[in-house]
């Protein structure tokens, strides 16, 4: 997937928003990160995902602990290739729905 097919579809979840911090393309939920994006340094990218999966993830060749983040369960990968289509997609979703997750209820409500 190329990096405007990934930002479409980063886009394409209501209420998803994109903004920079850290000198990073993010893609935010009601102010809150759940993909951190390098597109200068070839499209690295964070992700959130669960604790089951953290330890699955980064055994795998391209993906290791986030810097920083990895205690909360991110996993930093090394480009959009790593992953194929069908699964870049589900860990995108999978990780906006663990962001969205752990906003109050009603905010979680203008989202279903």
């Amino acid at each position: 997937m190329d990096i405007e097919s990934f930002r479409e579809y980063c886009l394409s979840f209501p209420g998803t928003t994109e903004g920079i911090k850290w000198e990073h393309l993010c893609f935010m939920v009601e102010e809150k990160m759940f993909i951190i994006i390098a597109i200068d340094e070839g499209n690295s990218f964070s992700i959130k995902c669960t604790p089951e999966e953290f330890d699955e993830l980064t055994a795998r060749d391209g993906i290791k602990q986030a810097p920083h983040m990895a205690k909360k369960q991110w996993v930093y990968i090394e480009n959009l290739d790593v992953l194929n289509e069908k699964e870049l997609k589900e860990r995108v979703k999978t990780s906006r729905e663990l962001v969205l997750a752990k906003l109050p209820k009603r905010v979680q409500e203008k989202y279903k």
